[in-house]
């Protein structure tokens, strides 16, 4: 059974970075401000993801008290974070549509 568990984990640790690569890259490719802030919390977010999936998948891997320690202390980070740049996401969203309006040519 952690077998099973293990692979979806590290499945979704990838799919999760390869977010994070994505956004960041769009980050770096947008010229407008808001974007570029609303690009980067989301990268925010996926990096928290990862972090929050890394410690668990660590956690089911190796069973010493240092490692959960370890783990908890990343997982406890990492939704932080998520939940921190998430909240940021949704304000920069509120903007998105108004600079679009501002910037066209």
């Amino acid at each position: 059974m952690s077998n099973i568990l293990n692979i979806i984990l590290a499945f979704l640790i990838v799919i999760s970075f390869v977010f994070y690569l994505y956004f960041k890259t769009k980050q770096f490719r947008t010229t407008l401000p808001i974007h570029k802030k609303w690009y980067a919390n989301r990268a925010g977010v996926s990096l928290g993801i990862l972090l929050t999936l890394f410690g668990i998948n660590q956690m089911i891997i190796y069973h010493t008290t240092l490692t959960y320690i370890v783990c908890m202390i990343m997982i406890l980070f990492g939704v932080y974070a998520s939940i921190n740049y998430n909240k940021r996401v949704r304000h920069y969203g509120q903007y998105i549509a108004e600079e679009e309006e501002l910037n066209k040519k």
